[in-house]
């Protein structure tokens, strides 16, 4: 793997099981690898959401092995709309389904600085 820009630090929040890969939908983790920030949503249920790009061939094809869903819907997100208040004390808790949550200012920062097709690398 090639070295990424680091392009800032943030807080996040994970979900309510935040240490390990994520294996299926509904067990409250954040894949961790290299995956592509591939499409946003301007009109989420969050501040503003970008997509990342799991699962990959290789999340679908441990999860077939499995025989379960691997789940999807990664995006990073800012606050749920209309919490935007709660700010930096919603980011104490991992309150996410498995996705990765920042403040509604940092979410509007990642926004303009990372365009669509940006790699991520999570939990590395």
């Amino acid at each position: 793997m090639e070295d990424a820009a680091d392009l800032g630090n943030f807080r996040v929040s994970l979900g309510g099981d935040p240490f390990g890969h994520k294996h299926q939908e509904g067990d409250q983790r954040t894949p961790e690898g290299r995956y592509i920030l591939d499409w946003r949503n301007p009109n989420s249920i969050a501040h503003k959401s970008i997509h990342a790009s799991y699962p990959d061939a290789k999340d679908l094809a441990a999860a077939k092995a499995r025989n379960v869903d691997p789940g999807g819907m990664i995006m990073i997100h800012g606050q749920p709309n209309g919490f935007g208040w709660w700010g930096w004390l919603l980011q104490l808790v991992d309150w996410t389904d498995g996705c990765i949550g920042v403040t509604d200012s940092d979410m509007d920062e990642i926004w303009a600085m990372v365009a669509d097709g940006t790699p991520i690398d999570i939990g590395q």
